[in-house]
């Protein structure tokens, strides 16, 4: 009796370490400043770029490729702003708006546009400029 009873943890025990498994090597992890490129075996480099944070892949298909995106300015220093925005959007713009991004749409999509305007003015100056 005893003999059937660890026989049968020893078989949970092994499913549940080969599906811990399987679970841990399909995910993968997106640094602060980095975006990730996926990299499928059948079909090559997908077309979509993965954000920041923990994700799913395919396991033993799929391989995720980081690449670093902090930009520096001019002469390659790091720099910490701050940056306040004001926005308003076009009016007769609005149910377009909303339908193709949401209700929160200042949330979703202003975060990206300013970060890829910020990186691309900051680019231009070397860091005591930037200070003055």
């Amino acid at each position: 009796m005893a003999a059937k009873v660890f026989e049968s943890m020893g078989k949970f025990g092994l499913a549940l370490a080969v599906a811990g498994g399987v679970v841990n090597s399909a995910l993968y992890n997106v640094d602060a400043g980095h975006r990730a490129v996926i990299f499928d075996r059948f079909s090559g480099v997908q077309d979509i770029v993965v954000g920041e944070g923990t994700h799913f892949l395919i396991p033993w298909v799929q391989k995720p490729q980081n690449v670093p995106v902090i930009t520096g300015s001019k002469d390659l220093q790091n720099v910490n702003i701050t940056l306040r925005i004001l926005f308003r959007p076009v009016a007769s713009l609005l149910p377009r708006i909303y339908t193709s991004i949401s209700e929160n749409y200042d949330e979703r999509a202003l975060p990206s546009i300013t970060t890829e305007i910020l990186k691309s003015v900051v680019a231009r100056f070397d860091a005591g400029e930037l200070i003055t």
